[in-house]
C-alpha cells in the first residue's frame, strides 16, 4: 500500500467514533414529519422512541422518561438510502488493496470466470471511514454491490443491504448482481448477444439440464446452487443496464424465468416504462445522467425518473460515478428528479421507501410508522435541497455523533496557527471533545 494512500484512509480518533452502544429514549416533538408511507407528511406533529423503534407518532405525546427534542417545525425523514455502493467493502479507490467489490479469478484477468457464489458482504468493515462521512449527511442504510470486472463475469456475486450504525451483518437478503450492455460486453465475448447466450447455459447448468461434468460448464457446484436459488425465486436479482433494446431483452429473459428483478442505471429506461411497470420492476436511475456519454444512452433525460414513475414505475436512486465516497450526494440526484418533474414526495421515496422494500428490508427502514426502527434524521430545511443539512441523526434510537474525518479535518485547519515565536507546536487534529 502506497505512502499517500495510508495517509489518506488513517481514520481520525474522532472521526470514526461508532454510535452509542444502548438505543436512548427519545421524544422529538413539533415536527414535519415526512412518512414515506401512505400517511404523507405530517405537520406539527411528534414522534416517541423507545428501545429503538418508533413507538408513537401523534400531536402532544407524552414525554416520560424520553429526551425530548425540540424540533422547531422542521423536516424530519427516515434515513436515507446511500445508493448502491461500495461503503465498507471500499476505503481507497486508488489502493487496490482496500477494494473487496469484484473478483477476477481468471488467468491474466482475462478468460471469464463465473462464481455467483461470490459474496461480498464477507469482507464488509463496519469501522470504515467512509461510515461517519456517510452518516452526518443522513445516509443510513446503502446497498453492498459486487461487481463484475475482467477476469470475472457478467455474474458479479452477492451483495445485501447494511445499516450504517457499526452493525457488522447485513440487514436483509442477499442479492445478486448482474452487469449487461457494452460496459459488460469484453466479459461476454465482445457481443452483448453473448450474454444471453451465456445467462441461458448457467440457467440451464442450475437446472440440472447441463451437467456439472460437462467440459463446457461454467458453474461451479456452488454456484449452481446459489444460480438455483434466484431462479426458485427466493432472492431478487439486481441488473446493471441502460439501453432500452436491453432491458426489453431483460423483461423478456425475466419473464420466461420468473425471475425478480430491479435495475440499476437505466438510462433508456423510460422508453419501457409501461413495460417495467407492468412487470412490478423496480428502477434505480442517475436523475444526472443527461447526456449521450455512450452508445447504451443515447436517449438519456433528466425526465427519466419523472418519466418512470408517471408510468406507475418505483423509483429509487443510485449514483453511477464514486457512490462509496460521495454516497451524500444522493441527495442531489433527487432534488434534480423533483426539479424535472417527479413529485417531490416520489423524489422522498426513492432515498427511503422504495430501496427499502425493493432490497428486502421494508419491514423495519425506510419508513416512519410504529415499530420501525427508530433511523431517523432532522433537518435543517428541504432534504433534497443541498443548501440545508442534517440537524441530527439517529439509527436504532440512537444519537450518532455528528461528526467525520472531513469535519475533523476541516476544524483542523480552520484553527489560527499557533506562534512558532512561543516555542509552540505546530497545530494537531484537536482532543476529542465528548
Amino acid at each position: 500500500m502506497n505512502r499517500l494512500a495510508v495517509l489518506f484512509a488513517l481514520p481520525l480518533a474522532c472521526a470514526i467514533a461508532a454510535p452509542a452502544a444502548s438505543a436512548q429514549d427519545v421524544l422529538i416533538r413539533n415536527a414535519t414529519v415526512h412518512t414515506a408511507t401512505e400517511r404523507g407528511t405530517l405537520q406539527g406533529t411528534d414522534v416517541l422512541v423507545q428501545g429503538g423503534r418508533i413507538a408513537a407518532i401523534g400531536s402532544g405525546l407524552a414525554a416520560g422518561s424520553a429526551q425530548v427534542v425540540d424540533a422547531g417545525g422542521q423536516p424530519l425523514t427516515p434515513a436515507l438510502f446511500g445508493g448502491i455502493t461500495g461503503i465498507g467493502i471500499e476505503e481507497v479507490s486508488g489502493e487496490a488493496s482496500t477494494r473487496d467489490a469484484s473478483l477476477a479469478l481468471g488467468e491474466n484477468a482475462k478468460d471469464m470466470t463465473v462464481r455467483p457464489e461470490f459474496d461480498v458482504t464477507l469482507a464488509y468493515n463496519p469501522e470504515s471511514i467512509l461510515l461517519p462521512v456517510a452518516r452526518v449527511e443522513g445516509i443510513g442504510f446503502t446497498l453492498l454491490s459486487a461487481g463484475s470486472t475482467a477476469g470475472g463475469s457478467i455474474i458479479g456475486g452477492q451483495g445485501a443491504v447494511v445499516r450504517l450504525d457499526g452493525s457488522p451483518d447485513p440487514a436483509g437478503p442477499k442479492l445478486l448482481f448482474v452487469s449487461l450492455g457494452a460496459g459488460a460486453s469484453n466479459l461476454s465475448g465482445s457481443s452483448r448477444a453473448g450474454q444471453w447466450m451465456l445467462l441461458d447455459q448457467m440457467v440451464d447448468e442450475a437446472r440440472g439440464r447441463l451437467s456439472g461434468d460437462s467440459g463446457f460448464a461454467l458453474l461451479t457446484p456452488a454456484g449452481r446452487a446459489t444460480l438455483k436459488r434466484y431462479l426458485d425465486g427466493d432472492g431478487r436479482i439486481v441488473v446493471e443496464i441502460d439501453r432500452a433494446a436491453d432491458i426489453r431483452q431483460l423483461l423478456r429473459w425475466s419473464r420466461r424465468h420468473s425471475l425478480k428483478i430491479a435495475i440499476s442505471g437505466g438510462a433508456e429506461a423510460w422508453k419501457l416504462a409501461s413495460e417495467l411497470a407492468a412487470a412490478d420492476v423496480p428502477v434505480f436511475v442517475d436523475p444526472l445522467v443527461n447526456l449521450p456519454g455512450n452508445f447504451d444512452r443515447l436517449g438519456a433525460t433528466l425526465e427519466n425518473a419523472a418519466r418512470l414513475r408517471a408510468a406507475g414505475v418505483q423509483v429509487g436512486f443510485t449514483q453511477s460515478g464514486d457512490a462509496s465516497h460521495n454516497a451524500r450526494k444522493v441527495r442531489q440526484l433527487a432534488g434534480n428528479a423533483v426539479a424535472n418533474g417527479l413529485p417531490w414526495e416520489d423524489g422522498l421515496a426513492g432515498l427511503t421507501r422504495v430501496p427499502a422494500q425493493a432490497f428486502g428490508v421494508g419491514d423495519r427502514l425506510g419508513t416512519i410508522a410504529v415499530g420501525r426502527s427508530a433511523d431517523l434524521v432532522l433537518w435543517t430545511g428541504d432534504p433534497l435541497d443541498v443548501a440545508h443539512t442534517a440537524r441530527q441523526v439517529w439509527l436504532g434510537g440512537r444519537a450518532i455523533p455528528m461528526r467525520s474525518r472531513q469535519t475533523e479535518l476541516r476544524d483542523r485547519y480552520l484553527r489560527p496557527e499557533p506562534s512558532a515565536e512561543g516555542g509552540a507546536l505546530p497545530r494537531a487534529y484537536p482532543a476529542r471533545v465528548d
